[in-house]
């Protein structure tokens, strides 16, 4: 395995950590705040603090000049052209996917939420070979050993069709298409200014909303900013733009497949912050869940 393959997996672990503990932030601050509300504040916060981020890498590339490449005015401009597009692609499709994800968490159960969320991995290789993205058989077997793991992880009681598991459905199938589209554009433009543009696209979009069907109170907002800056600065700031980072020149249906481990992950962070016990049911599916992490990681022939 390529040593960068490596690094990117591990930048993808870290995002999926930093997702799973959010989650417990999300949990806290539905209490103070409505949906458009939460997810306009965090991720205006998310654009604003990768705004240092942008100029001290500018710095760097500056003091770096003998390996910079010079562009053509030509190449500039097409650089320019998709960093814009695919900052306002991305910002659109999260602002979607999270707004569905935090409708459906409001009338399902977590264990539900998480699992159908969690389809992302499988509706990945399915939209990606329509764009030509083949799968080994390691990677499909990864996937169903995933799907598995995050069944035993997540489900505790009989699935049943209700709004809120469809929302949280619809809230899948657009963060499925979110990393193929992530796919696409960071090879093409610079991850960390494509994020900051998605949150503020993202923020922008949720203000509508947030006005006309929430009527966010300020003391209300000052009341969750625990959780709000906890999402904000970590799961947006932090988290996004690692997984932009991180999925440069990755497979997107493994990505996605290290990006489920969030699952895992939430329900720890449950155990030590919530003080919750794993039943031998979820531990099977943490044991499932890295062994297709691990597998769908193997050489494979081409």
């Amino acid at each position: 395995m390529k040593i960068q393959q490596i690094r990117n997996s591990m930048i993808l672990l870290l995002t999926a950590v930093i997702w799973g503990t959010a989650f417990v932030a999300q949990s806290v601050g539905m209490d103070y705040v409505g949906p458009f509300t939460f997810n306009c504040v965090r991720t205006l916060i998310g654009g604003v603090v990768l705004i240092p981020c942008i100029a001290l890498l500018n710095r760097l590339e500056r003091g770096n000049k003998e390996k910079k490449r010079t562009l053509s005015p030509e190449e500039r401009r097409r650089e320019r052209r998709d960093l814009l597009v695919g900052g306002v692609f991305c910002g659109v499709i999260l602002c979607v996917a999270s707004s569905f994800q935090q409708f459906g968490v409001k009338y399902t159960t977590v264990g539900k939420a998480g699992f159908i969320t969690a389809f992302y991995i499988i509706i990945v290789p399915l939209l990606g070979l329509f764009f030509k993205k083949k799968c080994g058989a390691l990677v499909w077997t990864g996937v169903g050993l995933a799907l598995g793991g995050l069944y035993f992880l997540c489900i505790n009681e009989s699935l049943s069709i209700q709004v809120g598991d469809l929302l949280v459905f619809i809230c899948a199938l657009f963060f499925a298409v979110h990393i193929l589209v992530i796919d696409y554009f960071a090879q093409r433009a610079d991850g960390v200014k494509m994020s900051c543009i998605q949150f503020f696209v993202c923020g922008i979009l949720c203000v509508l909303p947030m006005l006309f069907f929430e009527k966010p109170q300020i003391r209300d907002i000052l009341t969750a900013w625990q959780p709000i800056l906890y999402a904000g600065v970590l799961s947006c700031g932090a988290g996004y733009t690692l997984q932009i980072v991180g999925q440069k020149g990755m497979n997107p249906t493994i990505a996605s497949l290290i990006l489920s481990l969030e699952s895992v992950v939430s329900v720890l962070a449950g155990m030590m912050i919530l003080q919750q016990q794993l039943s031998r049911r979820e531990i099977l599916g943490c044991v499932l869940m890295f062994s297709a992490i691990i597998l769908a990681q193997l050489p494979q022939k081409e």
